[in-house]
């Protein structure tokens, strides 16, 4: 094996910076078994001081690279000062490098070796829970899980299964297998290695070919619409009625359609405010037997009716016409649709000029809405991360939708990042998938997970297709988590009544000084 570990540190910021190329747009997928490979080999022999030295670096350049558009959200659109929004970047991706830290302390002090073993089931164990637990802190930052790196290779056929999270552990236990067969000694021992990298990754292949769900009924005609208005100017008063019409007159040309899609917030004014126009609306719909979902903001009129002094509590909305249904944003976006820790950061939101900065969450376990003719599970932006949030509204619900404003991000990488989860989340659950935005991507995905159709970014366009409702549900919707929980406590165990003694006892530690 080629010596990695003669500049640990450089090499550790160079494998982090280059993870974020295995995902969309670029797409590089054999980073993503490879760069943790790298990790893992800076680790063996380091104590736990230096591994979680090198974990922070390897953190740092890869959400750095990565999620670098964190700063056009909050300096672009947000418009912070350059130096504020540096500084509140810096400190969100200094945060995130602290999870590969965390990994790398825990792996040389609790479950230290360089056996096959510990590299297929003891890294791969604890890679996976730290996603997991970066997940779910501060209502998580799913960003990055490495599974979705493999969303055009053989092992997307697992997603079904076992999940984005499963993707993930079997991704680190495939760099464990490639660096069983570059340390064999003979023909003998590559061959052995071989076997399960193949039973991984055709066993991952020949799953891809199974339709785990079922067509229900006939294709449902829907047309999703995009209108391009840039973010900066979206809110604006004397941009609001020229947005308005925009997506009516588009609304019109595509009444052929059974169902017709606005995207998140496409409505830059409170329903209530909007009654008489959604009511026209509404008449012109059933005239010609459509049915309409609107990204619009809501107030709680009962609050406001029942307490004057009380604080205004408004949603993140989608309204189903003609049925004038609604579903509420659960799962919001710190720091940008609400402010943790309000009473210690309360001062900070005087900084940012975003508009809608403080929506209430809407209820847990909505349930899928009737429109069309056909139960509709939904989302809004960021809880289309989440694979649980989206799998909940399932067996029930036939397609799936989630609705965005990529706006936020700009020509950066976090439009195709969403849309490559969005994907997951259709191959996850067997369901067609319909992701309007704002700006682009907008995509109609199939239960394949493959897309379609999709727009182009900054452009109106109108996506239309016949979409087909799909029931049955996969395992993964079924089992949920479970099985990636049991390969977890599996690598654990293994790492905790074998691999704390595989290591020879002549192995060096690297020193402290070394770079």
């Amino acid at each position: 094996m080629p010596k990695i570990t003669t500049y640990p540190k450089l090499t550790a910021i160079l494998a982090g910076a280059l993870l974020p190329l295995a995902f969309a747009p670029i797409g590089l997928f054999p980073l993503g078994f490879l760069t943790p490979v790298v990790l893992h080999l800076l680790w063996e022999n380091a104590s736990p001081r230096q591994a979680f030295r090198y974990g922070y670096l390897f953190g740092l350049a890869c959400f750095g690279v990565g999620v670098s558009w964190i700063f056009i959200s909050i300096h672009d659109m947000g418009h912070l000062t350059l130096e504020l929004a540096g500084f509140i970047t810096a400190l969100f991706i200094a945060v995130l490098a602290l999870f590969p830290a965390l990994q790398g302390y825990l792996t040389t002090r609790l479950l230290p070796g360089n056996s096959p073993i510990h590299a297929l089931l003891v890294f791969p164990a604890l890679w996976v829970a730290l996603e997991i637990l970066r997940g779910w802190v501060l209502t998580g930052f799913p960003w990055f899980y490495l599974g979705y790196s493999q969303m055009d290779t053989p092992l997307r056929g697992l997603a079904p299964v076992v999940g984005v999270l499963g993707i993930s552990f079997a991704t680190v236990a495939t760099g464990g297998l490639l660096l069983a067969l570059a340390r064999s000694r003979n023909w003998s021992e590559k061959l052995g290695w071989s076997f399960p990298l193949f039973i991984l990754w055709g066993g991952a292949a020949a799953l891809d070919t199974i339709e785990w769900t079922v067509p229900n009924g006939e294709p449902l005609r829907v047309s999703l619409l995009q209108v391009a208005t840039p973010q900066q100017v979206r809110w604006q008063s004397e941009e609001r009625m020229a947005n308005i019409n925009h997506y009516v007159d588009l609304t019109r040309k595509n009444w052929g359609a059974q169902l017709i899609v606005w995207p998140e917030n496409a409505l830059t004014i409170f329903y209530h405010n909007a009654a008489e126009f959604l009511d026209r609306l509404t008449n012109e719909a059933q005239e010609h037997s459509a049915s309409l979902l609107i990204g619009i903001p809501v107030m709680d009129p009962d609050i406001r009716r029942s307490d004057e002094n009380a604080p205004l509590h408004y949603y993140n909305a989608l309204l189903a016409l003609p049925t004038k249904e609604f579903y509420f944003k659960h799962h919001l976006v710190p720091f940008t649709e609400f402010l943790p820790f309000k009473e210690v950061l309360g001062p900070l939101v005087s900084f940012f000029q975003v508009p809608m900065s403080n929506f209430s969450p809407g209820p847990e376990n909505q349930g899928p809405l009737l429109l069309a003719g056909h139960r509709l599970g939904l989302s809004i932006c960021y809880e289309s991360a989440f694979s649980r949030e989206i799998s909940a509204a399932l067996p029930s619900a036939e397609i799936l939708i989630n609705v965005s404003n990529d706006g936020w991000f700009g020509n950066s990488f976090a439009p195709y990042q969403n849309l490559q989860m969005a994907q997951m989340r259709a191959l996850e659950t067997g369901r067609w998938l319909l992701r309007d935005t704002n700006t682009g991507i907008s995509a109609i995905i199939g239960p394949d997970g493959r897309v379609r159709a999709h727009s182009p970014l900054f452009q109106d366009a109108v996506l239309t297709a016949d979409v087909q409702p799909m029931v049955g549900v996969t395992p993964y919707v079924h089992f949920g988590d479970a099985p990636v929980w049991t390969l977890i406590a599996l690598g654990l165990f293994a790492g905790l009544t074998a691999i704390r003694t595989a290591a020879p006892s002549g192995q060096q530690k690297i020193s402290d000084t070394e770079t």
